[in-house]
């Protein structure tokens, strides 16, 4: 067992993420983020260093994770990044849940689970193969390559038999993703006005691009939460006792940290949920996907607008590093 998928039971829009990858980076640099609350750790070196077996590290893992953050996680282990997905699945808090790393042992753990079960099977897939009886990992592996291949296509089906089959070529893949910012913004009450939403998302962007000015950082991707009241009054509920939330992630056109083009992408995700008296609890942006901002290439525009608009946003950068981050911000926040 080599790899770890872990998957952190982090609370609605709990900033700690970056802070648990970093964990996972004190054994091995070799670590692949899932957001929102996932990663992948490759332990082949850290087993050696460490003198100690995948599960055995996961122990640990579990153990700082509570202790440091308050945060417990559920762990798979396997020896491929797919095999470790899939004893996901199956895994509970205090109990690595494993994939043996013989082949019999593989197709024994994969026989009875449904196709679904492999990561990147989608709902559609699923309901082709189990249209034809297909509804199990063995019997996809036991089933002629050919039927497959007509029923799914020629690449996913032969890639598909492989899997279900345990045959594993992924890898690790480590990334940035763990180098991300969060900012959010709670109501003192469960907020239905609109309008106070987007000032919220206009507040939290503001506060993003300014932190990731100050970091000389541009970030790729934004990641809205949206935290609802447990109420009949939601749009969306859920069936316990818990708020519901809802996630949308937007990759940019360009890779940004200006305060504007974030607040745009911001309400475009707002506006896309379509929410009908929805009563919020708050709302929390993520930049990800962070790079240096020297990286960055900006489309060229003759726009005298936005030129300005960015050449005023500098110079309050410089006033808020002096006087403080409220001493400069949008009137719409000011009213």
């Amino acid at each position: 067992m080599t790899i770890l998928c872990v998957r952190f039971q982090l609370p609605p829009m709990y900033e700690a993420l970056p802070g648990l990858l970093g964990l996972l980076e004190d054994f091995t640099p070799v670590v692949e983020a899932l957001p929102p609350d996932g990663a992948l750790a490759d332990l082949r070196g850290a087993e050696r260093y460490f003198g100690r077996s995948a599960v055995e590290l996961a122990s640990v893992i579990r153990v700082r994770a509570l202790a440091r953050y308050g945060v417990d996680c559920v762990i798979g282990a396997g020896p491929g990044p797919m095999l470790a997905r899939a004893a996901l699945r199956d895994a509970r808090p205090g109990v690595t849940c494993t994939v043996p790393e013989d082949p019999d042992g593989i197709a024994e753990f994969l026989a009875e689970r449904p196709v679904s079960a492999l990561p990147g099977v989608g709902a559609a897939t699923a309901r082709t193969l189990g249209e034809y009886g297909l509804d199990t990992l063995g019997l996809v592996a036991g089933a002629p390559l050919s039927t497959l291949q007509r029923l799914i296509g020629a690449r996913a089906g032969r890639e598909l038999r492989e899997r279900a089959s345990g045959i594993d070529r992924g890898r690790v893949v480590p990334n940035a993703v763990s180098r991300s910012l969060m900012t959010e913004r709670a109501f003192g009450i469960d907020e239905l006005d609109p309008d106070r939403h987007r000032r919220a998302l206009l507040s939290a962007a503001e506060e993003l691009g300014a932190r990731l000015r100050a970091m000389e950082r541009i970030c790729r991707t934004l990641t809205l939460t949206v935290r609802y009241a447990d109420l009949p009054h939601s749009r969306l509920r859920s069936s316990g006792g818990t708020p519901t939330s809802t996630l949308r992630t937007r990759t940019l056109k360009e890779p940004t940290a200006h305060s504007p083009a974030l607040a745009k992408a911001a309400y475009g995700m707002y506006e896309a949920l379509g929410l009908q008296r929805a009563r919020v609890r708050g709302l929390a942006l993520r930049a990800e996907g962070l790079a240096p901002a020297d990286q960055a290439s900006r489309q060229l525009t003759f726009d005298p607008v936005d030129e300005k608009v960015r050449r005023i946003e500098e110079v309050a950068d410089r006033a808020r590093a002096k006087f403080g981050p409220r001493a400069v911000m949008s009137g719409a926040l000011a009213a």
